[in-house]
Protein backbone atom coordinates (compact mmCIF):
# COMPACT_ATOMS: atom_id res chain seq x y z
CA UNK A 1 0.00 0.00 0.00
CA UNK A 2 1.15 3.03 -1.03
CA UNK A 3 1.58 6.05 0.77
CA UNK A 4 2.71 9.44 -0.64
CA UNK A 5 3.61 12.65 0.76
CA UNK A 6 3.89 15.48 -1.13
CA UNK A 7 6.04 18.71 0.01
CA UNK A 8 5.51 22.16 -2.25
CA UNK A 9 6.87 25.40 -1.09
CA UNK A 10 4.62 28.30 -1.16
CA UNK A 11 4.58 30.71 -3.90
CA UNK A 12 6.02 34.44 -4.47
CA UNK A 13 5.74 36.76 -1.98
CA UNK A 14 7.94 39.81 -3.80
CA UNK A 15 6.82 41.06 -6.90
CA UNK A 16 8.65 43.08 -9.83
CA UNK A 17 10.15 46.18 -8.32
CA UNK A 18 9.85 44.97 -4.63
CA UNK A 19 13.39 45.04 -2.39
CA UNK A 20 13.76 41.40 -1.84
CA UNK A 21 14.57 39.99 1.80
CA UNK A 22 15.53 37.53 3.42
CA UNK A 23 11.68 36.59 4.91
CA UNK A 24 11.52 33.66 7.78
CA UNK A 25 8.78 33.71 10.43
CA UNK A 26 7.86 37.48 9.09
CA UNK A 27 4.20 37.00 7.90
CA UNK A 28 3.92 38.11 4.49
CA UNK A 29 1.12 36.95 1.84
CA UNK A 30 1.46 36.20 -1.83
CA UNK A 31 1.95 38.29 -4.20
CA UNK A 32 -0.01 38.33 -7.77
CA UNK A 33 2.47 35.64 -9.48
CA UNK A 34 2.63 33.78 -5.79
CA UNK A 35 -1.48 33.45 -6.17
CA UNK A 36 -1.17 32.06 -9.41
CA UNK A 37 1.83 29.80 -8.71
CA UNK A 38 -0.85 28.28 -5.57
CA UNK A 39 -3.12 27.45 -9.04
CA UNK A 40 -0.35 26.10 -10.86
CA UNK A 41 0.26 23.51 -8.49
CA UNK A 42 -3.34 22.27 -8.04
CA UNK A 43 -3.55 22.08 -11.97
CA UNK A 44 -0.55 19.84 -12.27
CA UNK A 45 -1.63 17.49 -8.93
CA UNK A 46 -4.58 17.19 -10.50
CA UNK A 47 -3.38 16.52 -14.03
CA UNK A 48 -0.90 14.08 -12.25
CA UNK A 49 -3.42 12.52 -10.62
CA UNK A 50 -2.32 13.55 -7.12
CA UNK A 51 -4.98 15.17 -5.74
CA UNK A 52 -4.03 15.17 -2.00
CA UNK A 53 -6.73 13.13 0.61
CA UNK A 54 -5.62 15.93 3.32
CA UNK A 55 -3.58 19.01 3.08
CA UNK A 56 -1.30 20.39 6.25
CA UNK A 57 0.54 23.99 5.88
CA UNK A 58 2.27 26.46 8.52
CA UNK A 59 0.46 28.94 9.94
CA UNK A 60 1.71 31.59 7.78
CA UNK A 61 -0.19 33.50 5.10
CA UNK A 62 2.10 32.73 2.35
CA UNK A 63 1.48 29.03 2.95
CA UNK A 64 -2.27 28.46 3.73
CA UNK A 65 -3.31 31.16 0.56
CA UNK A 66 -1.04 28.91 -1.66
CA UNK A 67 -2.59 26.02 -0.21
CA UNK A 68 -6.30 27.43 -0.99
CA UNK A 69 -5.38 28.47 -4.48
CA UNK A 70 -4.07 24.83 -4.96
CA UNK A 71 -7.32 23.22 -3.21
CA UNK A 72 -9.69 25.82 -5.44
CA UNK A 73 -8.04 24.35 -9.04
CA UNK A 74 -8.26 21.05 -7.85
CA UNK A 75 -11.85 21.75 -7.54
CA UNK A 76 -12.62 19.20 -3.91
CA UNK A 77 -13.07 20.24 -0.65
CA UNK A 78 -9.73 18.68 0.89
CA UNK A 79 -8.94 18.83 4.48
CA UNK A 80 -6.58 21.36 5.88
CA UNK A 81 -5.03 22.43 9.00
CA UNK A 82 -1.72 24.19 9.77
CA UNK A 83 0.67 22.93 12.08
CA UNK A 84 3.86 25.35 13.65
CA UNK A 85 6.35 22.68 12.66
CA UNK A 86 6.11 23.73 8.99
CA UNK A 87 6.70 27.63 9.81
CA UNK A 88 9.78 28.79 8.54
CA UNK A 89 12.97 29.23 10.27
CA UNK A 90 14.09 32.22 12.13
CA UNK A 91 16.76 34.37 10.16
CA UNK A 92 17.71 36.28 13.37
CA UNK A 93 19.74 39.31 12.71
CA UNK A 94 19.33 38.63 8.96
CA UNK A 95 15.72 38.56 9.22
CA UNK A 96 14.48 41.00 6.60
CA UNK A 97 17.21 42.30 5.34
CA UNK A 98 18.35 42.66 1.50
CA UNK A 99 20.49 39.61 0.19
CA UNK A 100 23.15 41.58 -0.29
CA UNK A 101 23.34 42.48 3.67
CA UNK A 102 23.17 38.81 4.60
CA UNK A 103 26.00 38.51 1.95
CA UNK A 104 27.77 41.00 3.37
CA UNK A 105 27.55 39.49 7.15
CA UNK A 106 28.33 36.12 6.67
CA UNK A 107 30.07 36.02 3.66
CA UNK A 108 28.74 33.80 0.15
CA UNK A 109 30.53 30.66 1.70
CA UNK A 110 27.90 30.75 4.52
CA UNK A 111 25.05 31.04 2.23
CA UNK A 112 26.46 28.41 0.11
CA UNK A 113 27.37 25.73 2.77
CA UNK A 114 23.51 26.40 3.73
CA UNK A 115 21.60 26.10 0.38
CA UNK A 116 24.28 23.11 -0.15
CA UNK A 117 24.48 21.00 2.75
CA UNK A 118 21.58 22.75 5.28
CA UNK A 119 24.39 23.90 7.75
CA UNK A 120 23.38 26.99 9.75
CA UNK A 121 24.92 30.37 9.78
CA UNK A 122 26.17 32.04 12.54
CA UNK A 123 23.26 33.81 14.15
CA UNK A 124 20.15 31.86 12.63
CA UNK A 125 17.78 30.49 14.96
CA UNK A 126 17.30 27.33 13.55
CA UNK A 127 17.58 23.99 15.05
CA UNK A 128 18.27 21.15 12.35
CA UNK A 129 17.76 17.84 14.75
CA UNK A 130 14.19 19.18 15.39
CA UNK A 131 13.18 19.64 11.95
CA UNK A 132 14.53 16.47 11.33
CA UNK A 133 12.92 14.82 13.90
CA UNK A 134 9.84 16.46 13.22
CA UNK A 135 9.66 15.85 10.02
CA UNK A 136 10.46 12.19 10.70
CA UNK A 137 7.87 12.01 13.33
CA UNK A 138 5.10 13.67 11.06
CA UNK A 139 5.85 11.26 8.13
CA UNK A 140 5.24 8.26 10.44
CA UNK A 141 2.18 9.62 11.71
CA UNK A 142 0.73 9.42 8.36
CA UNK A 143 2.11 6.05 7.11
CA UNK A 144 0.66 4.91 10.70
CA UNK A 145 -2.75 7.19 10.28
CA UNK A 146 -2.84 7.67 6.26
CA UNK A 147 -1.87 4.68 5.15
CA UNK A 148 -2.25 4.87 1.36
CA UNK A 149 -3.41 8.28 1.25
CA UNK A 150 -1.85 11.46 -0.39
CA UNK A 151 -1.12 13.96 2.00
CA UNK A 152 0.02 17.43 1.18
CA UNK A 153 2.25 19.77 2.90
CA UNK A 154 2.64 23.19 2.22
CA UNK A 155 5.57 25.00 3.71
CA UNK A 156 8.80 27.14 3.42
CA UNK A 157 12.39 26.82 2.20
CA UNK A 158 14.02 27.05 5.40
CA UNK A 159 12.06 23.75 6.59
CA UNK A 160 11.33 21.46 3.45
CA UNK A 161 15.31 21.31 2.36
CA UNK A 162 15.64 18.93 5.81
CA UNK A 163 13.01 16.62 4.25
CA UNK A 164 14.82 14.56 2.61
CA UNK A 165 16.29 12.97 5.54
CA UNK A 166 13.18 10.84 5.55
CA UNK A 167 14.83 8.59 2.60
CA UNK A 168 17.66 7.39 5.43
CA UNK A 169 20.72 8.66 3.36
CA UNK A 170 20.89 12.79 3.32
CA UNK A 171 24.42 12.44 2.30
CA UNK A 172 23.46 10.47 -0.42
CA UNK A 173 20.42 12.66 -1.35
CA UNK A 174 23.29 15.56 -1.63
CA UNK A 175 24.82 13.85 -4.41
CA UNK A 176 22.36 13.75 -6.87
CA UNK A 177 19.76 16.87 -5.75
CA UNK A 178 20.24 20.88 -4.83
CA UNK A 179 18.06 21.13 -1.51
CA UNK A 180 17.26 24.48 -2.47
CA UNK A 181 13.68 23.97 -3.71
CA UNK A 182 11.97 26.94 -6.00
CA UNK A 183 8.77 28.90 -5.10
CA UNK A 184 6.03 26.90 -6.33
CA UNK A 185 7.65 24.09 -6.69
CA UNK A 186 7.13 20.41 -5.53
CA UNK A 187 8.65 17.53 -4.10
CA UNK A 188 7.10 13.60 -3.60
CA UNK A 189 7.93 10.90 -1.55
CA UNK A 190 6.32 7.91 -1.33
CA UNK A 191 6.22 5.07 1.75
CA UNK A 192 5.14 1.41 0.37
CA UNK A 193 6.00 0.21 4.49
CA UNK A 194 8.88 0.79 6.78
CA UNK A 195 10.87 4.09 7.97
CA UNK A 196 12.36 4.98 5.26
CA UNK A 197 10.59 7.21 1.97
CA UNK A 198 11.71 7.19 -1.51
CA UNK A 199 12.06 10.96 -2.88
CA UNK A 200 10.53 10.33 -6.65
CA UNK A 201 10.76 13.56 -7.57
CA UNK A 202 12.27 16.59 -6.72
CA UNK A 203 11.97 20.36 -7.16
CA UNK A 204 9.61 20.12 -9.64
CA UNK A 205 7.80 23.34 -11.24
CA UNK A 206 4.10 22.83 -12.18
CA UNK A 207 4.39 25.95 -14.48
CA UNK A 208 7.26 24.48 -16.87
CA UNK A 209 5.71 20.46 -16.78
CA UNK A 210 1.99 22.30 -17.32
CA UNK A 211 3.64 24.30 -20.55
CA UNK A 212 5.48 21.29 -21.58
Amino acid sequence: MMTRLLIARHGNTFGPGDVVTRVGKTDLPLVASGLEQGRMLGRYLKRENLVPNMIFTSSLKRTVQTAEQAQGEMGTSIPHRPLTIFNEIDYGPDENKPEEEVVARLGEAALKAWDANGVVPDGWNVNPGAIIANWKSFAADIARDHAGKTILVVTSNGIARFAPHLTGDFDGFLKTHNIKISTGALCVFENSGGAEWACTQWNVKPKEKLAA
